[in-house]
């Protein structure tokens, strides 16, 4: 990962993209596609899509989506406290304690989030899981007029956002999912260009993909690419407590993770491991029987069907605070669908 390129991957991580809020870290997104993608546009839904070689064939599409998980402020109680939803898949427990943003019109806001102190809970509440209904955000509000003043209903919150590298090349932040994906399937195109990929590659940055898939869906719709490869994270094994009989071995920093199953055209996924081999890339091999729950699930059922591949980047402590990279299994992914790029062509078959 070169420096211009490393700097990129930071800002992105210090820029809030909540599902539906996506616009900050689009507008950063469109700035770096414009210094090297032939065209770049947003589409209504706010998917940002690049394109080199518009008029060529086939289309090929890279899919990483830009949103994380967060929380929507829902309620402002008479004491300036604040209550939210959840945009996304949250385990309330990682929510307890943590520095968050509230993203308002005016600029962020800082606060905290937290509970009852555990020396004031009673037997029985001290059994119990946190629910979210029982934290609430903290501003330093007096009351309810003085919070409103700066936060309305509908504020989307993050995670404090920030990024903090560990040992061995592995770094950890809020929104490597999908932050990561991201990155890969930007600097891919951006490789792709330079060593003169003559198919039409279209490297979107889709929305939404944390509520339901959204953004993939309407821009694959738009794009009708004959190929595409969704990247996203998936759950790294090599950590206490997970059942690796059933998520298989996959460890932080050997490599992308190449899917096999149903919802994977086989001579997609058969070229990536054959490409990784032959340019010597590390990856690793995971199984998943059903659709994914992730972008390459509506690209497979795009129009008339597409050939899709997922790659994913091992992560650990998904939707977390904490989530866990390694930055070379990001270079290895960029390098691995710069490649899958370069040698497409239009002859190419991926009928089963």
């Amino acid at each position: 990962m070169d420096e211009s390129a490393s700097d990129f991957f930071k800002r992105l991580l210090a820029t809030p993209s909540p599902s539906g809020y996506e616009r900050p870290v689009q507008e950063l997104v469109r700035g770096y596609l414009a210094s090297f993608a032939h065209e770049v546009r947003t589409d209504l839904h706010g998917n940002v899509i690049a394109v080199i070689n518009p008029t060529a064939q086939p289309r090929l599409m890279f899919a990483g989506h830009c949103d994380q998980i967060g929380l929507l402020v829902s309620q402002i109680d008479d004491n300036g406290f604040i209550y939210t939803q959840t945009i996304g898949g949250w385990d309330p427990q990682q929510l307890v304690g943590q520095r968050m943003t509230i993203w308002t019109d005016a600029g962020p806001i800082a606060a905290v989030i937290s509970r009852k102190p555990i020396h004031l809970l009673n037997d029985d509440e001290r059994k119990q899981v946190v629910k979210l209904q029982d934290l609430w955000l903290d501003i330093g509000a007096r009351s309810k007029a003085e919070a409103a003043e700066m936060v309305r209903i509908g504020d989307p919150v993050t995670l404090q956002l920030g990024y903090q590298p560990l040992l061995n090349g592995l770094a950890n932040a809020p929104s490597m999912d999908n932050k990561t994906g991201l990155w890969v399937v930007i600097e891919a195109a951006r490789r792709a260009r330079q060593r003169g990929a003559g198919c039409a590659l279209y490297a979107v940055s889709t929305v939404q993909e944390e509520i339901g898939l959204r953004g993939a869906q309407t821009s694959a719709h738009g794009i009708a690419p004959k190929v595409a490869i969704a990247v996203d994270v998936t759950h790294a094994t090599d950590c206490p407590t997970i059942d690796k009989r059933q998520q298989g071995e996959i460890a932080v920093g050997k490599g992308p993770v190449i899917f096999r199953g149903p919802n994977m055209n086989p001579r997609v996924t058969n070229r990536l491991i054959t490409l990784a081999k032959s340019k010597e890339i590390p990856y690793q091999i995971s199984a998943i029987a059903r659709a994914t729950p992730n972008d390459a699930n509506v690209l497979q059922i795009s129009r008339d069907g597409v050939a899709v591949g997922l790659v994913s980047i091992p992560n650990r402590y998904m939707h977390s605070a904490v989530e866990v990279i390694s930055l070379n299994d990001l270079d290895y992914a960029a390098e691995l669908l710069a490649e899958f790029a370069v040698q497409l062509t239009a002859e190419d078959d991926f009928t089963p």
